[in-house]
Formats: structure tokens, C-alpha cells, sequence
């Protein structure tokens, strides 16, 4: 009697957890698809009367008239933010808050935002060429190709925010195509004796206001930005080899000229999609 009654509550037992399980699966919630957030990809281009620049090749002229060629350009992007239509803004900082760009480098011309891009609808883009006063702090990087990027300590420190290297022919010169390192950095202020008493910054901000596009989760969003070279070089001053020579570093006049002329350098524009 004993055993059957020990059967039976086993039995019941059973019983009652396979309820209680099969209940308790009824009503467990699938868990949600994970979102896949938007990706934005930049492309950088580089071109010269709106065609890709051709390098090592004497084939360009300047506003000024001087013969040029371009052998490299190299420089930082930094503070880079998108601008939403509901007036909200993202900073692509969270990793590393800068791009380095370098035309010998093809890796480098692209650069896969690192930061959540939420979706929505961006109006504007704004960026930095070079690096803020603030944090242009020297020996930042130990690693080339960014460490080669130093600026003279005697100069200033920090980083080169731009070189844009290449060869001019020379009105009056027995030597042609003569070497110009056509560099933008942190500037200096000398006293009559030549002593360095105050410095500049120099880096360019870039604002966009005239693109929208829209963000979407799991999908790829390109843009291109574009570098146009001759404009460094004309609008509002032209600038002339001939005058400036082939080293800029320590010259905040000739720098101030690339400052100005800065202004319409970029532009921003949605890569279309094949």
C-alpha cells in the first residue's frame, strides 16, 4: 500500500510541474532583434578644377601664375559633429576624435565613423582641419605616419595641420621646379630681435549647411568630402610662390593667406550608391 501511494504522489508531482513549465514557456517573451544602427563611411578626394589631381606631374598653374606640381598632401580632420534636424548634435569623438589623411596612404581615405550614428535626418556637418590650440599637445602620437606630423618644437609644437608638398617653376630662377612645402600649423608672433612672443592658432573650422540626408538603421550612408587644392592658392588672396618661397612654417603672413583662402577648400556632398 505503502509503494502505491509513493507512485501516486510522484505522479501528481510530475504532473504538476510539466503545468507549471509548460505555462511559464507560454508566456516567455521572445527576445528583441538586436537594431542595427546606421553606419556612416567618409570618402576623401582630392582634386584640382574638379578633376582628381594627377600627382608628380608639372601640369597645373596657379591664380598667380606659377607652374606647380603636387607631390603629397597630408593633414588631420578633427572635431568632427553631424547636425540632425531636431537641432540635436553627435561628435564623432568617443574613439579616436580625428582622421588622418594622406594621399600616399589609400587606407586613409576612408574613414568608418566610429561612433553610434543614431537615425535621423542630418542637415549639416562641421569639422576641423588641424588640431584645437588646446589640445594640440606634442609627442601625442609615437606611431607614424601621425607622428611624423610634428611641428617643430622651436615653433611651437604640436602637430602640422596640413602639408600640401609639391614643385614650382620660378620666374626668375637658373633652377626649375624648385621644392615648396606649402605647411599649416600653429603660427608665431616675432618682436623686432626675432623672438617669438606670442602663437596662433591656425586650424579651420568647416561648416556644411547645405546637405540633408537621411540616417537609416541598417543601412550605409557615403559622403565624399572634397579637397580642392587650386583654392588654397586664390580667393580672397592670391597666393604666389614667387613671394613666399618654398618654406611657409615660420612665416604667420604667408600661413594667414592659407587661412583666408581656407574658406572654400571642402566641400561636402552623399556619394551616390551603384
Amino acid at each position: 500500500m505503502m509503494k502505491k501511494t509513493t507512485h501516486s504522489y510522484l505522479f501528481v508531482l510530475l504532473f504538476i510541474t510539466g503545468i507549471l513549465f509548460s505555462a511559464s514557456s507560454c508566456n516567455d517573451t521572445p527576445p528583441e532583434p538586436e537594431v542595427k544602427l546606421p553606419v556612416l563611411k567618409i570618402l576623401f578626394h582630392h582634386t584640382i578644377d574638379n578633376v582628381p589631381v594627377t600627382f608628380d606631374q608639372s601640369i597645373y598653374t596657379n591664380e598667380a601664375g606659377n607652374p606647380y606640381l603636387i607631390n603629397e598632401i597630408q593633414y588631420f580632420v578633427t572635431d568632427l559633429t553631424f547636425h540632425y534636424d531636431d537641432k540635436s548634435t553627435i561628435s564623432a569623438n568617443s574613439w579616436e576624435p580625428f582622421h588622418y589623411v594622406d594621399t600616399d596612404l589609400e587606407y586613409s581615405m576612408n574613414w568608418i565613423v566610429p561612433d553610434t550614428i543614431r537615425e535621423g535626418t542630418i542637415t549639416g556637418i562641421s569639422f576641423r582641419l588641424g588640431f584645437r590650440d588646446v589640445v594640440n599637445e606634442s609627442f601625442m602620437f609615437v606611431n607614424p605616419p601621425e607622428r611624423d606630423m610634428f611641428w617643430p618644437e622651436y615653433l611651437g609644437g604640436g602637430y602640422h595641420y596640413l602639408k600640401l608638398n609639391g614643385k614650382w617653376e620660378p620666374q626668375e630662377s637658373t633652377y626649375p621646379n624648385l621644392p615648396f612645402d606649402f605647411h599649416v600649423g600653429r603660427g608665431q608672433i616675432y618682436d623686432n630681435q626675432g623672438v617669438i612672443t606670442e602663437f596662433i592658432d591656425n586650424s579651420m573650422p568647416f561648416e556644411f549647411e547645405d546637405i540633408s540626408f537621411d540616417m537609416l538603421n541598417g543601412d550605409t550612408t557615403v559622403i565624399a568630402i572634397t579637397m580642392h587644392v587650386e583654392n588654397w592658392f586664390k580667393n580672397p588672396h592670391e597666393y604666389d610662390h614667387d613671394v613666399w618661397g618654398g618654406y611657409i612654417m615660420n612665416n604667420q603672413e604667408a600661413m594667414q593667406v592659407a587661412v583666408d583662402n581656407s574658406h572654400d577648400v571642402f566641400s561636402v556632398a552623399v556619394e551616390e550608391q551603384p
